[in-house]
C-alpha cells in the first residue's frame, strides 16, 4: 500500500522568521517540497534545505493549489505557503476546492493540515498602536475574483455599521479606482477626521507607516502592499499611536485606583442601559417609522401602500458568477452568421464586450448566476463552447472550405479526446488540411499538417521573443489512427509531468524525451543583409 502524502497549508505571518510560529517553521523543515508565490519563497529562503521548489507569479494561485493536490497524490509532504494567515485571502480555501472537485474525503485522502498565522490585519494592528480593540472586519479591494458592486455594498455596510476595518489589496498598477470609490463610501459614514493608518510591508525591510486621516488618507502612497486600517467613531490619535476604546470608560474610572461600581455590580442592568437584557412577555416593542407613518396617512384618510414584497430568495449581498467562455462557430468553420451574433448581443447585453482570440474564438466575460442558461442558447444556435484558461485549445484551418476535408474526422477525435482538458499550461494544437499550412500549424505547440495522404507532427514551437521558432519536426506520414493516439500521449504526458505555468517548449526541452521524441536545440538563425541595406 502506498503511502498517503500531506499538504501542510502554511501561514508564515508577516514575513520574518521572529513572527512564525514553531509549527510554521517544523512544517518547512519537514515537507519534501515547497509552492508558492516567487516573493514568498524568497522570504522563508532562510528555513530552505533540500526541498524542492515550485514557485509562480501573480494569479497562478490554481495551478500552485494543482500541483501541490497532485505531489501529495504521489505520497509526498508539500508545503503550501501564503504570507499573513493562509484562511484569511490565502491558499487553504483554494486547496480544499481542487481536493473537493477530485472527491477527496477526509478520511481516505491525503492529510490536510492547515498552519495559522500572524494576519495583516494583527500585524498592521500592532504597528499602529491598538486600533482593532473593537469589532473590526477586512475587506479586499480586489475586483480579480469578487465583483466591484458587491464591494461596494459591504464597504457601505461596514462603514454604516462602525467597524474597524482592514482594506486589503487596496490598488496596484492596474487597480486604482477602487480606492478612491472606497474612500468616497466612507466620508459618507465617517467624519474626514477618522483615524487613518497606512503599512507597508508590515515587519519587512521596507516597512513604511503613514498615520493620517480618512479625508487625506490618498494623499499619501498605497500599493499592493499596503494595508489601511480605518477607524471606527471612536478611535483616536495619541503620540503617533492610534487606540480604538473597547468601551470601559462607560462603567470604570480608568484615572483612580477604587471604582465607583463594586465587581458584583458591574452587570446589572441599571449600569448598562445601552445592552439587551431580558426583557418581560408584556414589553411593548417600539413602534417602527413606519408603522408611524401609516398610523398618520390613516388619520388623514391617505390610503397606506402595501408593503412591498421580498423574494426570500433575494440576498442583496449574493455574489454572481463571473463566467468566462469562449465561443466558435465550429472547428473548422470560420463563418458565423447574424443571428448566432444577435444571439451572443441579447447574452451579453449592451455594455458586454466580445474579445476574439488568436485561436479563432470569442472570449466572453459576464456575470450570471445561472451559466447553463447562457450555454443552452449558444449551443441552441449552433455555437461550439469552450472553456478559458490553462487548458487544450485547438486551432484548425477552414479545409478550403470543405474541399480538403479527408483529415476533418482527425481533428474531430482529438478535440473529443483532449479538447479543453487543464493542462499546467495553455496548450494549442494546430491543424492544417493540406501542405500549404496557411493556418500556421507549426508555429503552435502542437502542429499537424495532412499531406500526401499522412500526416507531419510537430512539437515544441515557441510562438514569442526574438528567438521565436517553429516545432521541432518528430514524425511523417503517420496514419490517421497514429496521429490520434500519439497527440493524446502527449497531451497525457505533459499533464502528468509538466510544471505549474510551464509553457510546453519548456516542457519538452526540460524533459528531453516525450514519447520517444528527443529535443532538438534550434540552430541559432544566420542574420541576412537585406537586399534594400536595412
Amino acid at each position: 500500500m502506498s503511502q498517503k502524502g500531506k499538504l501542510l497549508i502554511i501561514g508564515f505571518g508577516p514575513g520574518h522568521e521572529q513572527h512564525m510560529t514553531i509549527r510554521a517553521k517544523e512544517a518547512i523543515l519537514e515537507s519534501d517540497s515547497i509552492i508558492g508565490y516567487n516573493t514568498y519563497v524568497d522570504l522563508i529562503r532562510p528555513l530552505l534545505t533540500n526541498q524542492t521548489i515550485v514557485r509562480t507569479g501573480m494569479t497562478e494561485e490554481v495551478s500552485r493549489a494543482q500541483e501541490a493536490v497532485r505531489q501529495a497524490e504521489q505520497g509526498k509532504k508539500v508545503a503550501v505557503i501564503s504570507s499573513g494567515d493562509a484562511g484569511v485571502y490565502g491558499m487553504a480555501g483554494l486547496v480544499y476546492e481542487v481536493l473537493i472537485e477530485k472527491g477527496w474525503k477526509e478520511k481516505t485522502g491525503v492529510e490536510v493540515e492547515i498552519i495559522p498565522g500572524v494576519s495583516a490585519i494583527n500585524s498592521v494592528g500592532s504597528l499602529l498602536g491598538a486600533p482593532i480593540m473593537h469589532d473590526a472586519c477586512t475587506i479586499s479591494l480586489s475586483d480579480h475574483l469578487t465583483p466591484w458592486e458587491l464591494i461596494k455594498k459591504r464597504i457601505d455596510a461596514a462603514a454604516q455599521a462602525d467597524f474597524v476595518i482592514a482594506l486589503y489589496n487596496p490598488k496596484s498598477g492596474r487597480r486604482t479606482k477602487q480606492i478612491e470609490e472606497a474612500q468616497r463610501i466612507l466620508l459618507l459614514h465617517r467624519s474626514p477626521d477618522t483615524p487613518v493608518g497606512l503599512v507597508k510591508s508590515a515587519y519587512r525591510d521596507r516597512q513604511h507607516i503613514v498615520m493620517t486621516k480618512l479625508s487625506e488618507m490618498l494623499e499619501h502612497e498605497i500599493g499592493m502592499l499596503t494595508t489601511v486600517i480605518i477607524g471606527n467613531g471612536s478611535t483616536f490619535m495619541y503620540d503617533g499611536k492610534m487606540i480604538t476604546p473597547r468601551g470601559y470608560q462607560r462603567k470604570y474610572t480608568l484615572g483612580t485606583d477604587k471604582q465607583p461600581l463594586k465587581p458584583h455590580q458591574r452587570l446589572r442592568e441599571e449600569n448598562e442601559p445601552w445592552a439587551l437584557h431580558n426583557g418581560s412577555e408584556q414589553e411593548q416593542a417600539p413602534q417602527s417609522l413606519r408603522s408611524l407613518a401609516e398610523e398618520a396617512l390613516g388619520k388623514l384618510n391617505v390610503p397606506a401602500k402595501p408593503p412591498k414584497a421580498i423574494d426570500k430568495k433575494e440576498d442583496l449581498f449574493k455574489q454572481e458568477a463571473i463566467f468566462e467562455f469562449a465561443v466558435s462557430p465550429g472547428l473548422a468553420n470560420k463563418k458565423i452568421t447574424s443571428q448566432q451574433l444577435l444571439t451572443i448581443v441579447q447574452i451579453i447585453g449592451e455594455d458586454g464586450e466580445v474579445e476574439y482570440t488568436t485561436d479563432h474564438q470569442l472570449k466572453v466575460e459576464m456575470k450570471t448566476s445561472n451559466p447553463s442558461e447562457v450555454t443552452a442558447k449558444l449551443e441552441e444556435k449552433g455555437f461550439m463552447l469552450h472553456p478559458v484558461g490553462d487548458v487544450v485549445t485547438i486551432k484548425a484551418c477552414d479545409f478550403c472550405d470543405g474541399d480538403k476535408g479527408e483529415s476533418i474526422p482527425q481533428l474531430n477525435d482529438i478535440h473529443e479526446l483532449v479538447g479543453g482538458e487543464q493542462v499546467p499550461k495553455r496548450l494549442s494544437i494546430g491543424f492544417n488540411g493540406c501542405g500549404m499550412a496557411c493556418y500556421g500549424a507549426p508555429t503552435n505547440d502542437i502542429g499537424v499538417i495532412y499531406r500526401k495522404k499522412g500526416f507531419d507532427l510537430f512539437l515544441g514551437a515557441k510562438t514569442t521573443g526574438r528567438n521565436a521558432h517553429v516545432g521541432q519536426l518528430v514524425a511523417e506520414g503517420m496514419n490517421g489512427d497514429e496521429l490520434v493516439r500519439m497527440v493524446v500521449k502527449v497531451v497525457r504526458d505533459f499533464q502528468e509531468r509538466g510544471l505549474p505555468n510551464e509553457r510546453f517548449h519548456k516542457f519538452f526541452k526540460r524533459v528531453q524525451v516525450i514519447e520517444g521524441y528527443r529535443f532538438r536545440e534550434v540552430p541559432d538563425p544566420i542574420p541576412v543583409d537585406m537586399a534594400c541595406g536595412d
